[in-house]
C-alpha cells in the first residue's frame, strides 16, 4: 500500500517525516565538526549523500512532484545566496552555500507534502493541528524564556496568526515548522551553520538564538514560490482543480 493510501498514521509518519529526520541526521553528520576533525572533504561527502537521496526520491515521486522538486531546488539556490551570502542572515561553516543545501530544501518540501496529504493523516487533521500548534507555542516560549529568542518567537506568532485564516494549508505549514526546527537544531549543533545573536546581526531589538525557533517562516517563501511556479506553468489544470474544489465544497454544504 502506498504512503498516501495507508490507513496507519504511524506508517505514514515514519515513511515521510521519519525517513526524512533519519536522513537529515545522517547527512548533516557527514558535514559535522566530528567529520571535520578527520577529513577535509566533509561537505563533499554530505553532498554525495544528498544527491543519492534526492535522485532516489525524484525517481519514486510522480511527474507533478518531480516538477515541484526542480522548482524547489532553483528557488533554494536563489534564496540561500540571497539570505546567507548577500544579507548575512546566517553563515555556513566554510562561508559558502554547500551544494547539498538546495536539493535538501526539495526533500524537506516533498516529505512534508506527502505527510500532510496521506489519507490517514488527513483523517486526524484537526487533532494534529491542535497538537502541533500547542507544541510549537511551547517550543517557541521555552526558547524565548531560556534563550532570549525574541526573533524566533516573533516569527512563530506571525506564523500562527497567518495560518488561522489558511485552513487548507495549515497542517502542511505546521508540519513544516516542526521539521525545520529539527533540521536547524541538528545543523547548528553539528556546527554546519550558525545564526547571529540578533536578527541578521543588525537588529539589536530582536535578540536571536542559534537557531531561532520560528525560522521556518522563511522556508514558507520556498513553498509558496514552488507552488506559484507550478501554477504559472499549468494555469488551465490549476483552474480546473479549483473549480472541482468549489463544486465539492458546495455539494458538502448542500448535504449538511
Amino acid at each position: 500500500m502506498s504512503l498516501l493510501a495507508t490507513k496507519s498514521p504511524f506508517f505514514a509518519t515514519f515513511k515521510s517525516l521519519g525517513a526524512l529526520f533519519l536522513f537529515i541526521g545522517f547527512g548533516l553528520f557527514l558535514d559535522s565538526f566530528y567529520m571535520v576533525e578527520i577529513t577535509d572533504n566533509a561537505q563533499l561527502y554530505a553532498t554525495i549523500s544528498m544527491m543519492i537521496g534526492f535522485l532516489i526520491t525524484f525517481w519514486r515521486v510522480n511527474k507533478r512532484v518531480k516538477e515541484q522538486m526542480i522548482y524547489a531546488v532553483l528557488i533554494g539556490i536563489i534564496g540561500e545566496y540571497l539570505f546567507s551570502i548577500v544579507m548575512g542572515m546566517y553563515s555556513y561553516r566554510l562561508g559558502n552555500v554547500p551544494h547539498y543545501v538546495p536539493p535538501g530544501h526539495a526533500l524537506v518540501y516533498v516529505a512534508v507534502l506527502y505527510f500532510s496529504k496521506a489519507s490517514s493523516i488527513i483523517k486526524n487533521k484537526i487533532k494534529l493541528e491542535k497538537f502541533f500548534t500547542i507544541f510549537i507555542l511551547i517550543y517557541a516560549t521555552v526558547f524565548l524564556i531560556f534563550r532570549n529568542d525574541v526573533f524566533g518567537f516573533v516569527m512563530t506568532i506571525a506564523t500562527i496568526l497567518i495560518l488561522r485564516k489558511k485552513p487548507r494549508e495549515r497542517l502542511f505549514y505546521l508540519s513544516m515548522y516542526i521539521t525545520v526546527a529539527y533540521l536547524e537544531i541538528v545543523g547548528t549543533n553539528y556546527l554546519c551553520w550558525q545564526w547571529p545573536s540578533t536578527a541578521w546581526g543588525v537588529f539589536d531589538f530582536l535578540p536571536s538564538h542559534n537557531p531561532p525557533s520560528g525560522i521556518s517562516f522563511f522556508y514558507f517563501l520556498l513553498d509558496l514560490g514552488t507552488l506559484w511556479l507550478y501554477k504559472k506553468r499549468h494555469k488551465i489544470a490549476w483552474s480546473r482543480m479549483k473549480n472541482v474544489r468549489k463544486i465539492r465544497l458546495n455539494l458538502s454544504k448542500t448535504t449538511n
